[in-house]
């Protein structure tokens, strides 16, 4: 039977550490370089300047930005196929509304974001996956 667990789980208490950073003048060659390199499957693109916003690519985006229209990976720059601005979760937030929020806004992972800098990533399959009891 599924029993509840007692203290309240937070983003922070969930989310992947590791958070990596690509420029949007970047292709997207170098962006699956990096995303290998670092084994992740999402990066952070960085702001232009200090009124810019982030930026977000992930696996998907390569997919549907490169491979889908067969274009070439040297020729397309990250800027071109990422999601913009990367929308983020505070670190403190209940993972309960973390998923609720990840499913009504349609994305599948985010920023952790603490004292104003991003300090991990969340996804839905990151909260499934610690929360099932197997």
């Amino acid at each position: 039977m599924y029993s509840r667990k007692n203290n309240t789980q937070r983003a922070r208490d969930v989310m992947r550490k590791k958070v990596v950073y690509i420029d949007g003048m970047a292709t997207a060659k170098e962006a699956v370089d990096l995303m290998r390199a670092e084994k992740v499957d999402t990066l952070i693109v960085k702001k232009r300047h200090e009124d810019d916003a982030f930026g977000i690519v992930e696996l998907q985006d390569l997919i549907n930005g490169v491979i889908i229209p067969d274009r070439n990976s040297s020729e397309v720059n990250v800027y071109e196929i990422m999601k913009k601005p990367a929308i983020s979760v505070p670190s403190s937030m209940d993972i309960r509304y973390v998923a609720n929020f990840l499913i009504r806004t349609q994305i599948r992972r985010a920023p952790v974001e603490e004292n104003g800098e991003y300090v991990g990533m969340i996804s839905i399959s990151s909260l499934i996956l610690h929360n099932m009891e197997f």
